[in-house]
């Protein structure tokens, strides 16, 4: 039969189930990165400061190895919430940089081609394709993040024993938490540059800029107006804030946690909005 002859007829065999679909571009993606050398160095790098802290808990739960040194030194290795805090305040850098990294190849080459129309064609909605991009961001920022913050308090708990994790109980809920909230914040920035720049050297200087930005922008205004509270529109240090509450330390700024997170909330919201604009199939130009 010819080909003109031929009428349209509907896809009838199996269709993938959701989650199928989702993970099929973070396989591939990872696969791509991780093929990438200054990727994988970087993700190395990362790594340093974890081991680091283990050797840091070694230490502190082996008396035998500091006892002379008197009573100051047991207070310095004590691992509390100050600890933790630290351990993540250091890998949120390595966060934004991997973030930096990998976000602008996820979303710029398919508006740059005009590929959106065939990938709405599917059976794939635009939170679909949302998540499934931000399934790689956040899956490569968790393995440099929550996975070595797990084996750091399955390492502490299996030093110091039953009564540690009792009277810390809060802190594996609390580090969680706190980087599960970094890691949203951040892949959406990753995502929403994307979808603005069409370049991937100019998008990734932009997941950077954005953080650098604003935290400048916000030291200027307390300079001006001779105030500390404008310190709420710097996402690293309304995130500190939070991670302080969550691990129960001593802030070292003097804000607000509610307004920090209300703060957090409506970036969050406005990165959204930025990927809701920008990422449709068809737009009427007036």
């Amino acid at each position: 039969m010819a080909v003109y002859k031929r009428g349209y007829s509907r896809y009838t065999g199996d269709l993938t189930g959701r989650w199928q679909r989702l993970v099929a571009v973070p396989r591939f993606v990872w696969g791509r990165l991780f093929g990438q050398r200054y990727v994988v160095a970087l993700f190395v790098l990362a790594l340093f400061w974890p081991l680091l802290c283990c050797l840091f808990v070694y230490v502190a739960n082996h008396a035998e190895l500091w006892s002379s040194f008197g009573r100051d030194m047991a207070k310095m290795l004590e691992i509390n919430g100050q600890f933790f805090l630290v351990f993540m305040n250091v890998q949120s850098v390595f966060t934004m940089i991997l973030a930096a990294m990998a976000g602008p190849g996820l979303i710029a080459p398919d508006i740059a081609n005009n590929a959106l129309p065939l990938y709405f064609s599917r059976p794939q909605s635009r939170v679909d394709y949302v998540l499934s991009r931000f399934l790689v961001v956040a899956g490569l920022l968790s393995l440099v993040t929550i996975l070595p913050a797990l084996f750091l308090l399955a390492m502490q708990t299996g030093l110091a024993g039953f009564r540690w994790a009792l009277d810390f109980w809060y802190l594996p809920a609390g580090v969680l938490a706190g980087f599960a909230l970094w890691i949203l914040i951040v892949s959406l920035v990753a995502l929403a540059c994307s979808a603005y720049v069409k370049w991937r050297v100019v998008s990734g200087a932009l997941v950077l800029a954005f953080f650098f930005l604003l935290g400048g922008a916000a030291e200027m205004m307390n300079a001006v107006f001779r105030t500390t509270s404008m310190s709420h529109l710097n996402p690293a240090k309304a995130m500190n804030r939070i991670w302080a509450a969550l691990l129960r330390t001593e802030p070292g700024a003097e804000l607000n946690t509610a307004v920090c997170a209300a703060s957090l909330a409506a970036l969050a919201v406005l990165l959204i909005l930025v990927l809701e604009r920008k990422l449709r199939p068809v737009e009427v130009i007036s």
